[in-house]
């Protein structure tokens, strides 16, 4: 037996051997692999994420620029914040961190979860911030549970403030937190998921000046994260100052004017376009975005029937009315139709073919000239006016005061409004126009719209001998140290196809709108101040039938007419152009006058206009004309077109 061991014990222990010494050299192989894998081929991000456990680099957020008004007056500033958030590698229980936030800083769950998920892509040891804007009692508690959560951060920001709450808000816009597909547009510009950026209006439309630059502090920490001590710090720049054209004292007076009131009203310098108040209401308070809006505050701002989040002054598309007649009065006096003197009958309607188109007028308004049609608004005088002039004309002049195209105002989204020809009707619904169509558009009704801005653009040209404005909202960016980066001039864009001669008689029967006995706009005047301006009122639903004239407020608000008022003061020298529009208001002498009263004064008042005689603004009438000037007769068509068979409302009631 022992001599059988003898013989084979050698090779087995050989086997053994050979088997035991492969293992280890493969075992230590696999060593050396790790060893390699760990130093080598990862050794530069575990080498970081060691660094981080002690070192780390904080971002550092810069201030927004402030936005100010031509006077230098603060309308846009910052103000510290507290955010909380979470550096997930510091994190030791999850479970933990879910069940005790919820209870201490009111955020849900699925809040939480969510903007972990959403920042999955960010630099290690990046915080995610998980909520805005602490309040003192949250920073409280957060410090109180600082230990037991490991993992969670208390940052400090700037954050927007707009001490005027809604009463600018459309002009000035807000912000929002970035998503993602911004942050892969601006990727170059290094912002983070969790920054917020200029949504809207001039924080949208300036956002690279008011941006600034970001900085960041490099800090020592302990084992849970806690900040230790400051080893670096790179101070963050302050976005740009950005000076807006807007004077605010005249804001306040426009956003108080139209509170409780659904409309627009936007007011201008017509020597040079620039904008001094745009309001659109009903108006939003930015601050509400500042901090991250909430999701019910979200839904009943969009789910508001008034449209709040539109900017009725650059987007509101509205038949302009009766103001449009100062461009049917331009054509027909451009294109020789009628002269100065030229006398109409203008009765209370006017019979084409088979149709009544009645003026608002009950009893219409005589025999009257070019002058007292617009002084007393009528009707039935621009309806046989407008069909002279024919709508490719009447197109041709509308396009020249600027409608029909956006007027180029530093907002986005602005709508470019409708002028309507043969040829548009033909290409866009495949039929003929008829010559009812332009008896509507004499007027300002039918297919044309126009935007509030579009108007006072309009306006304002009258006013200022015919030189078209580029609206101009920024007067100049500056650094902080009073640099100025960029300067907005005024910028001439047109001229409308007006003679001055014919626009100093628009100009006289503006002023007269105002001052003249019959005038539609006398609730216009103001103590002291000379002012010029057309009413309108802007039909909304066509009446099937020959009804009773009736108040507005007779009707359900939604069929209730649109108020026009556009003008300019003081009328011999105009600083400041206004154009109103109230929805459903009714009549624009009663429901747009007063806030234009309201805006002009302001800012009159602040401009130091001197208080005229009381008697300046009069011009001397005799009867319904005024005195002077060579009268020639223009008659209504032939009777046998006027086959009384159908009846058409008043296509604008002043």
């Amino acid at each position: 037996m022992n001599v059988y061991l003898g013989q084979h014990e050698p090779g087995e222990l050989k086997t053994r051997l050979y088997i035991a010494t492969g293992i280890a050299i493969s075992i230590f192989f696999l060593l050396i692999m790790r060893l390699w894998f760990l130093q080598i081929w990862k050794g530069k991000e575990f080498k970081e994420l060691s660094e981080n456990n002690r070192i780390r680099l904080i971002r550092t957020i810069a201030p927004r620029g402030l936005i100010m008004d031509r006077t230098g007056k603060t309308i846009v500033e910052n103000r510290p914040a507290f955010h909380l958030a979470i550096i997930p590698e510091d994190v030791k229980d999850w479970t933990k961190i879910k069940k005790i936030l919820p209870n201490i800083i009111d955020i849900p769950e699925e809040d939480i979860e969510f903007k972990i998920n959403q920042a999955k892509e960010r630099p290690s040891f990046q915080a995610i911030k998980v909520k805005d804007d602490l309040t003192w009692e949250e920073i409280a508690r957060v410090e109180t549970f600082r230990l037991d959560i490991p993992g969670i951060a208390l940052e400090i920001e700037p954050r927007r403030v707009y001490p005027f709450g809604d009463a600018a808000s459309h002009i000035i816009g807000y912000l929002g937190e970035i998503d993602e597909q911004q942050i892969k547009k601006l990727k170059q510009v290094n912002y983070m998921p969790g920054d917020f950026i200029g949504k809207y209006g001039i924080e949208y439309q300036l956002e690279k000046y008011l941006r600034g630059i970001g900085g960041g502090r490099q800090i020592e920490v302990d084992a849970v994260g806690r900040e230790i001590r400051l080893l670096k710090k790179i101070t963050p720049a302050q976005g740009y100052r950005v000076y807006l054209t807007i004077d605010m004292d005249t804001q306040l007076a426009a956003s108080r004017a139209m509170k409780d009131k659904v409309g627009a009203v936007i007011a201008m310098d017509p020597q040079n376009g620039k904008i001094l108040a745009a309001v659109s209401s009903p108006s939003f308070d930015p601050n509400l975005f500042a901090s991250g809006i909430d999701k019910e505050q979200w839904k009943n701002i969009i789910s508001n029937p008034f449209r709040v989040m539109e900017t009725k002054f650059t987007q509101g598309q509205y038949p302009p009315a009766s103001t449009f007649k100062l461009i049917t009065a331009a054509a027909a006096l451009e294109d020789g139709v009628i002269t100065p003197s030229t006398k109409i009958y203008a009765g209370e309607s006017f019979w084409f073919g088979n149709k009544e188109f009645r003026d608002w007028k009950p009893g219409g308004h005589g025999i009257i000239d070019l002058h007292r049609a617009i002084v007393e608004s009528s009707d039935t005088f621009f309806y046989q006016v407008g069909l002279k002039v024919g709508i490719d004309r009447l197109a041709y002049y509308a396009k020249g005061f600027g409608l029909g195209r956006k007027t180029g105002i530093h907002l986005i989204n602005e709508k470019a409004g409708l002028v309507p020809s043969g040829k548009w009707k033909k290409d866009t619904y495949g039929a003929k126009w008829y010559e009812g169509d332009t008896i509507s558009v004499s007027v300002g009704q039918g297919y044309l719209i126009a935007t509030p801005l579009q108007m006072l653009n309009a306006y304002a040209a009258i006013a200022n001998g015919g030189k078209l404005y580029l609206p101009q909202l920024i007067d100049m960016v500056e650094t902080q140290a009073g640099e100025i980066v960029r300067r907005f001039t005024p910028q001439e864009i047109g001229r409308v196809p007006v003679s001055p001669s014919n626009l100093k008689l628009l100009q006289s029967a503006l002023k007269g709108v105002v001052n003249e006995d019959g005038g539609t706009g006398m609730s216009a005047q103001l103590p002291g101040i000379s002012v010029a301006g057309k009413t309108g009122t802007a039909q909304v639903v066509r009446l099937k039938e020959n009804l009773p004239r009736k108040k507005p407020k007779d009707f359900p608000y939604e069929q209730r007419d649109h108020a026009w008022f556009v003008g300019f003061a003081p009328a011999e020298n105009p600083e400041i152009a206004v154009a109103v529009i109230v929805e459903h208001g009714g009549f624009g002498a009663e429901a747009a006058i007063p806030v234009a009263r309201e805006v002009i004064q302001a800012y009159l008042k602040k401009s130091g206009v001197k208080s005229l005689p009381t008697n300046a603004s009069q011009v001397k009438t005799f009867g319904d004309r005024s005195i002077g000037g060579q009268e020639t007769e223009m008659q209504t068509p032939e009777a046998d077109t006027a086959i009384a068979t159908k009846t058409e409302e008043p296509e604008s009631n002043d």
